[in-house]
């Protein structure tokens, strides 16, 4: 059977979507082309198929939650699948109104970031083997836990599964049961029981989340970027009229490289933080979400999702530490250290052996200084503080026990050589972990090293995956993909896939010591929606 081209299609909305959701800029329209406000777009345009129950209810629509990134992607497929009509602005519109008063409360939300935070290579371990099997095979478990609906709802989307994809129930983990009765008897009542539609913590949230204007103000930020380095700053939020604001954000790396850049965010649902800034010639998103005085989540390249950084904000006020880099020092040694968080004041302290040699640079968003530790001083985890301010996160330690690659299982992608989808490079950390006086290993936090890739097993040996799959870094551990397409070169002429092993290699004074990963290299992914 031929295949249509509505995937791809569908692909390339929602793609346009997730730029216009992350953006909370709006193009200057003109009077006749103002868009509606929502209630109109619901009453006028979704009820064509959606039948109004109410003034405020419509079916289908009003028996689901969702997150923003969940309604863009229903949206999107309204657009593909049944023709729907509507511009970029109205999309805009009702996604904001739907994420605002059919959302998910933090709590809610909070188990499953890593899917609107674009960390593709989170291992999943939510949920029962039949709900892996039946949902979480074809995509992340994470997409279903981030809605909410009543049983009859999500016996109606299993229904349209069965509709849309028939293959479902003779593909592999469907054909050796009975798919359509295990989803309706056992999936959806279980979805519906476990994950309500109806929940107290939805009803208080929505009655008593802060003013998006409380997020206005002067934010400092720390931050972790595999393959460049720890980073930290200030990022400045103006405005919170119709939850949306302008940002500045002014930080550097710690190899003085600058984090520089201007944008937009909007706030929806009441936490959930949707920035576009551009960083240089490279539009970055943030995915945060908002509490109690902290935003928390992921900054990163819109066209190359993979290269982003951890990003830790407190707003100045309350004195908070968002970050320490880098988060270790060595017995009988010293290092500089950059405690990073709002309003510090005080006497930095790091714990029992470790002394301050210096104040090397102060402000209230971050300070910097020398600190010795005793050559007598105990292996382990520390606190450290600054006046009221105070976080974990510290380490002591006398050698590197053990050095842990993470993620410890990648997928990077071959891409480019002329076709419509680029590489997916992967990006490494490594590691170190130590072994405290009681025997207990600790983290001792990101070091250098010295990267490679090997063969995983006698068949990539075999196919010389090292040689074709791609190129490792040695400094930065970033793995460069090979070319999409066929290579004459490779057995069969095969593409530039691979399945290889991803070596670091750490020095501790006379010693070395390494740890691995598993990286497979596959093909390019042409469906990419928002939620995987």
């Amino acid at each position: 059977m031929r295949r249509s081209r509505r995937p791809r299609a569908a692909a390339a909305v929602v793609a346009a979507g997730a730029l216009a959701l992350a953006s909370g800029a709006v193009p200057a329209q003109t009077q006749a082309q103002a868009p509606r406000d929502a209630h109109a777009i619901l009453s006028q345009t979704c009820a064509a198929c959606h039948a109004a129950e109410s003034k405020d209810s419509w079916s289908r629509i009003s028996h689901q939650r969702k997150t923003p990134e969940g309604w863009l992607m229903t949206i999107a497929r309204m657009q593909t699948m049944h023709g729907l009509t509507i511009s970029d602005d109205e999309r805009r519109i009702l996604v904001k109104y739907l994420s605002d008063t059919q959302g998910l409360a933090p709590s809610e939300s909070k188990d499953f970031r890593y899917a609107p935070e674009r960390r593709l290579n989170t291992q999943e371990t939510v949920g029962n083997e039949e709900f892996k099997q039946m949902c979480a095979r074809c995509h992340s478990a994470a997409r279903p836990l981030l809605q909410r609906r009543p049983v009859a709802e999500w016996d109606k989307l299993v229904n349209f599964h069965l509709g849309q994809w028939p293959s479902i129930e003779y593909s592999a983990m469907g054909r050796d049961r009975d798919w359509l009765k295990i989803a309706l008897t056992d999936i959806a009542p279980m979805l519906a029981k476990d994950y309500p539609y109806d929940s107290n913590a939805w009803t208080a949230w929505k009655q008593h989340h802060p003013p998006a204007t409380a997020l206005a103000g002067t934010w400092s930020f720390g931050g972790h970027m595999p393959g460049k380095g720890d980073a930290y700053g200030t990022m400045t939020v103006k405005g919170g009229a119709g939850d949306r604001f302008d940002v500045e954000l002014k930080g550097r790396f710690a190899d003085g490289s600058p984090l520089v850049g201007t944008g937009t965010a909007t706030l929806y649902t009441g936490y959930e933080w949707r920035a576009s800034v551009k960083i240089g010639d490279t539009t970055m998103r943030q995915v945060l979400m908002a509490s109690d005085g902290t935003l928390r989540g992921r900054m990163f390249d819109d066209a190359h999702d993979e290269r982003g950084l951890d990003f830790n904000a407190a707003k100045l006020g309350n004195a908070q530490i968002v970050a320490v880099q880098p988060a270790y020092v060595k017995a009988g040694e010293e290092t500089d250290v950059t405690i990073v968080g709002a309003n510090l004041q005080g006497t930095p302290a790091f714990g029992t052996g470790v002394t301050v040699a210096s104040v090397l640079e102060r402000t209230p968003q971050y300070v910097r200084v020398r600190v010795k530790a005793a050559d007598g001083s105990a292996a382990g985890a520390r606190r450290v503080s600054v006046g009221a301010a105070h976080a974990d996160g510290f380490a002591v330690y006398r050698e590197i026990h053990d050095v842990k690659v993470e993620p410890d299982y990648a997928v990077a992608r071959i891409g480019g050589n002329g076709g419509s989808t680029p590489k997916v490079e992967g990006r490494f950390d490594a590691v170190a972990w130590g072994v405290d006086g009681a025997g207990k290993p600790f983290r001792i936090g990101v070091v250098p090293a010295q990267w490679s890739v090997t063969p995983f097993d006698d068949q990539s040996k075999g196919d010389r995956d090292t040689q074709f799959a791609g190129t490792m870094q040695a400094s930065t551990g970033i793995f460069t993909p090979g070319n999409a397409g066929p290579n004459p070169a490779r057995r069969m002429g095969t593409n530039n896939t691979g399945n290889l092993n991803v070596v670091a290699t750490v020095t501790d004074g006379a010693r070395t010591v390494t740890g691995t990963g598993h990286m497979i290299v596959g093909v390019q992914r042409w469906n990419n929606p928002p939620l995987p």
